[in-house]
């Protein structure tokens, strides 16, 4: 049965029933709005922010980007286990996942490896199945190569494996492959803890390391308000960032 203005004109109300508050109406609409953020959130896209340099220069420090949830599956909101399995990742894709070393925390990587791959690393190059592969985004600051590990306390940076890929896992590494602690040192990571691939930045700003966006807002306007000034290098924001799609 249809909703109609009751005669006093004081709301709508259902027929024969009582007319409803506007207290009761509004509610209802935060209810519904609030139910409608979670499902996108859960199931359809996420934010998230970039707090290390990693991905440099493909992500930097102060990125906030916007990650497809439903590129590798409808997934359990509780367990991130797929429900309904609508796509695999592809090398070269951006994603975000569960790091496995604690559950707690989000880790943003390229994929490498896919499952059934061969990985190898030599002197800073990456070879897939023995091919040589080129990632045009990756970067080299240190010139300095690290020899293959002799022992579990040396690093695998520069010189890495063979090894194979299991299978429904992925080897994921940072684009800033000298400043990246990814598959090389911790390993692979299984579909399940997939959360989604990052489409793009939707803001970007450039501030004193280590401080977050609202606590450098807060600042400059105590400064704004008590001192009269602002600081533009401490909220900088990088407009020809915003918008860029994520490759």
């Amino acid at each position: 049965m249809g909703l109609r203005k009751s005669k006093s004109g004081r709301g709508n109300r259902l027929e024969g029933g009582k007319p409803k508050s506007i207290w009761r109406e509004y509610g209802e609409a935060l209810i519904i709005a609030l139910l409608l953020a979670l499902t996108i959130r859960a199931f359809l896209v996420q934010a998230f922010s970039i707090p290390s340099g990693s991905m440099q220069p493909s992500l930097l420090i102060g990125d906030y980007l916007l990650v497809n949830k439903f590129s590798y599956g409808i997934r359990s909101p509780f367990s991130n286990k797929v429900w309904i399995a609508t796509g695999k990742p592809q090398r070269g894709d951006i994603a975000v996942f569960i790091f496995p070393q604690d559950p707690s925390k989000d880790y943003i990587k390229r994929v490498v490896g896919l499952p059934g791959d061969k990985v190898q690393v030599i002197n800073k190059k990456v070879y897939i199945n023995g091919r040589l592969l080129e990632t045009p985004q990756a970067v080299y600051a240190d010139p300095t190569i690290i020899p293959p590990p002799q022992s579990p306390i040396e690093s695998p940076r520069d010189n890495f494996g063979p090894v194979v890929v299991p299978q429904d896992k992925y080897f994921f590494m940072g684009d800033n492959r000298d400043q990246s602690y990814d598959s090389r040192f911790w390993g692979f990571v299984s579909m399940d803890a997939l959360k989604g691939k990052a489409m793009i930045i939707y803001f970007s700003w450039e501030g004193p390391q280590g401080v977050p966006l609202y606590l450098a807002f807060l600042g400059e306007v105590k400064n704004l308000l008590f001192y009269f000034s602002w600081d533009p290098q401490a909220l900088r924001l990088r407009w020809d960032r915003i918008g860029k799609l994520i490759k």
